[in-house]
């Protein structure tokens, strides 16, 4: 009889990972742009590593709605459109509006992790972080957002949505160079509910989140 873990092999995982580690680097980073064809055999020279890991590599970057599949034509970096757009900014609105309104509900640790992912994105920010540094801490605050509702599920939807809007974020804040603004933009969101203005915050995220549609949209060129 096989040992139950015999198959695992963390030496070949840990190389996949970072395979995908160094895609997104370089997707976010704007070396790959949308509509790039993500070849096998020149990412696997390029990265030093094996074909089968290039493809596993690629799959969880599809996963993730960084990149995708199709038949005939391979894997190419995602080009993001203007209604899935409009319909996550939508659905944003709903679980972060929710979350916000719940701020006077929520217990200290959802609030204090609201402050939490404040600090880490404006920190980065002051770092001079990386494009996709500054995308997963801007984009974990909006999730933590979501955590006031006490909600798992209505978490776990938030972390699928922000997966669908890493790229386009990425790319709006690589063309207007525009990270310095929105931490400013999120401190006051913040202070609006740290004031107990719960209707003034409501109102400001819902206006956040319009102007982040049309951003997107116009910056991308997808209207």
């Amino acid at each position: 009889m096989a040992e139950p873990f015999a198959t695992l092999h963390l030496e070949h995982s840990s190389t996949v990972d970072r395979a995908a580690d160094e895609l997104r680097r370089a997707i976010f980073d704007g070396e790959l742009e949308s509509g790039t064809a993500l070849r096998e055999v020149a990412l696997a020279a390029s990265l030093g590593v094996s074909r089968p890991t290039v493809r596993e590599a690629l799959t969880i970057l599809v996963a993730e709605g960084i990149a995708t599949r199709e038949p005939h034509r391979g894997v190419t970096v995602s080009s993001p459109e203007a209604d899935s757009v409009r319909d996550v900014c939508a659905a944003r609105w709903v679980l972060e509006g929710a979350g916000v309104r719940r701020w006077r509900e929520a217990d200290e640790p959802q609030r204090e992790r609201v402050r939490a992912t404040l600090h880490d994105y404006t920190s980065a920010v002051r770092r001079g972080g990386s494009y996709q540094q500054l995308n997963e801490r801007h984009l974990a605050f909006h999730v933590s957002l979501v955590g006031l509702t006490g909600s798992p599920r209505l978490v776990a939807m938030a972390d699928n949505l922000v997966v669908e809007l890493k790229l386009a974020l990425a790319q709006v804040d690589r063309l207007r160079r525009n990270a310095h603004d929105q931490a400013d933009t999120h401190t006051a969101l913040v202070q609006l509910l740290e004031d107990d203005d719960i209707d003034g915050a409501s109102a400001f995220l819902q206006q956040h989140l319009a102007d982040a549609e049309v951003a997107i949209i116009e910056a991308l060129g997808l209207a």
